[in-house]
Formats: structure tokens, C-alpha cells, sequence
């Protein structure tokens, strides 16, 4: 078999960045334990990549949104230290969970009652308080399924963390008014953000994400959290332009004078929208303009201050995830999450 050439892209995943995010997480979690969403695979950085290294620096904890995330989590987690937060909508997913050991997060009555009747055992429990999304309510609690319920860890998602917002008070004291109505063994309300509010919201586990791979949601965190995700791409051409040519679709970038362009093999397909139009790559101080507008798989930069640079040569995107969404307008959640899978993400 030949083997295939080596991608024109990189992802650099810095592992020690992510490990310390998780021990300075944990840290704050003060004495709560700090756990993982490794949804998405790890938000796109790689479960192989990630997983592993949360695990060597002390997380027992993991969480996934979907059943088929769980597959790639098992050869590196125990079991039943994953849980699924959208929970079973079908027997199979049910009885998936059972011969796993995997932990459902039960979202519904309708999920507590699939759940019990099909056997029942350990499982999480999630109850809303105020988002709006997965959970029981106030007025099913009392229902027969949901009491039934064997409850490892009583849960709630903040909608606001991110804010100044009255809204995290109201969240902590109804989670707080739920808690004595179920049985469990442990508390968890805080992800990145709410990690930030402080001890009131930490209770027994925490569920940090963002601020995993690098994301400040809020500025409690800034010079706490590392970058952790770099992408860098090879310049594929070289070319001059003369003053008055233009660049790329619809020609949106004019030349002012005589200049060196290189281009380079990724755009919009691979997670760097069009919103970067205006930004710049980096080679060392240097920086390199985008000019014109993004494609689907190829970005043109200005080699103005870089005239040693030729085909082959690798250049890097300033990826720190809050200066990025400023200069994208794009959230730092979809910053890492639309990457592409075109990136060597190999160690």
C-alpha cells in the first residue's frame, strides 16, 4: 500500500496546557472535584489526544452528549466513570448503558420510566432549573419513575455563568430547594463558568469544558487558563501581484502596489470561517495579512513582512480563544468545535 502524503494543516495540541487547565480547574473547584466534557470529541481537539492526558493529571469524571462518543472514551476511561447527558431515548440505549456500565443522565420522566422498567441501577439525574432545556421540572419530582430513581449524582445546568447575571442566584437557590426532595450521593451545578462564581456553586463535582482547551468565559479565569489549541497551515503557491490586481472571490482586496502573496491550503471548510477576513497569520513576529475573502480551502496572505517565506513553509493562526472570538465575533466554543478534520492532529 503507498503510504498517503502528510497533511498540508496542523493542530497542534499542547498537552501540558490542558493539563494544568484541568488542575487549576480542579483547584478552584476548591472541595469539589473538577471532571471533563470530553464531548465532541474533547470539542474538537481529539479524544486520543485528550483523554488520556485528563486522566494522568487526576480526572475520574467524564461526560458526553451523544451514546456513540462513549465507544471512543473506553479504552482510556472506566466505564462507569462516563456519563451520557442527552440519556436513553430507546430500550437499546438503555440496555447499551446496562451492559456497559455506562451512566445514563436521566433528562425526563419519560427517561426515568424506560429506565426503571427496563431494570433499573445506577444512573445521574438532571433537573432544570431555569434553562430550559434537558431536566425534570419542580412538579416531577414527585413522580413514581423519577423517585425510583438510584441517583449517583443530582445535576443542573447554569444558563448564565458567563454573566453578571440574577439569574445564577435563582439557578443556585432552586437547585438548592430540589436537592432534599431526591436521594443522591453527590451535587454538581458548575461548568467553566460557574467554576468562576465561586464555592457557593461548586458543591461535589464540577463539569468544566471550555476552559479545558483553552477558553476564558469569564475574566476570573484570564491568565489562569493556557491556550491549547494551535493550527498552522503549509503555503501550497507563491505569487506576485502587481498594484491594481485583485484577489479572490468578487476581488474584494485590490493591491496598492507591487507585492508578494502566498496561499495557503485551508479556509471555510475547515472550521476558518470568513469572519477571520481582515485577521493574520503569524511566522514568528511577523504578522501576515489575510487579503480578500476566505474559501472553501484556500486563504491568500500578504508575505510582506515575512520575504524569506516560500512554498512548503509552515505559518500559524493566533488561536487564543478570547482574543480570537474579538477579532471573529465567532463564540470561543465554535472557534474549537469547527475545526476541521483535514488537521494532523497527531501528537
Amino acid at each position: 500500500m503507498v503510504d498517503v502524503p502528510p497533511p498540508t494543516l496542523r493542530l497542534r495540541i499542547d498537552r501540558e496546557a490542558l493539563a494544568h487547565n484541568w488542575r487549576e480547574l480542579d483547584r478552584l473547584s476548591g472541595s469539589a472535584r473538577a471532571g471533563a466534557a470530553v464531548k465532541a470529541d474533547c470539542y474538537g481537539l481529539g479524544v486520543e489526544n485528550c483523554v488520556p492526558t485528563l486522566v494522568e493529571a487526576g480526572c475520574r469524571d467524564f461526560f458526553v452528549a451523544h451514546w456513540s462518543e462513549v465507544a471512543a472514551l473506553l479504552p482510556f476511561v472506566p466505564a462507569e466513570r462516563i456519563a451520557v447527558l442527552h440519556g436513553p431515548l430507546s430500550n437499546d440505549e438503555a440496555t447499551y448503558a446496562r451492559q456497559t456500565g455506562v451512566r445514563p443522565v436521566i433528562d425526563s420522566v419519560r427517561q426515568a420510566k424506560l429506565w426503571t422498567e427496563g431494570g433499573g441501577g445506577a444512573c445521574h439525574l438532571m433537573v432544570d432549573t431555569g434553562i430550559n432545556r434537558l431536566g425534570i421540572g419542580v412538579s416531577e419530582v414527585s413522580e413514581p419513575a423519577v423517585q425510583a430513581l438510584k441517583v449517583e449524582v443530582l445535576m443542573s445546568h447554569l444558563a448564565c455563568a458567563d454573566e453578571d447575571s440574577s439569574m445564577n442566584a435563582r439557578q443556585l437557590a432552586d437547585f438548592q430547594a430540589m436537592r432534599p426532595t431526591i436521594q443522591h450521593k453527590a451535587l454538581s451545578l458548575a461548568n467553566s463558568a460557574g467554576i468562576a462564581l465561586g464555592s457557593d456553586y461548586h458543591f461535589d463535582l464540577t463539569r468544566p469544558g471550555l476552559s479545558l482547551y483553552g477558553g476564558v468565559p469569564r475574566e476570573e479565569l484570564s491568565g489562569l487558563i493556557r491556550q491549547v489549541a494551535y493550527p498552522k497551515a503549509a503555503i501550497i503557491q507563491t505569487r506576485n501581484l502587481k498594484a491594481g490586481e485583485g484577489v479572490g472571490y468578487n476581488a474584494t482586496f485590490t493591491a496598492p502596489a507591487d507585492m508578494r502573496i502566498g496561499v495557503m491550503s485551508l479556509g471555510y471548510a475547515d472550521g476558518i470561517l470568513r469572519a477571520w477576513g481582515g485577521a493574520s497569520f503569524r511566522h514568528g513576529d511577523a504578522a501576515l495579512p489575510i487579503l480578500g475573502k476566505v474559501s472553501m480551502d484556500m486563504i491568500v496572505i500578504d508575505l510582506g513582512n515575512a520575504p524569506d517565506l516560500g512554498e512548503g513553509d509552515w505559518v500559524e493562526l493566533p488561536y487564543h480563544l478570547p482574543d480570537a472570538a474579538q477579532q471573529t465575533s465567532v463564540s470561543q466554543y465554535e472557534l474549537l468545535t469547527v475545526l476541521g478534520q483535514r488537521f494532523d492532529r497527531s501528537p
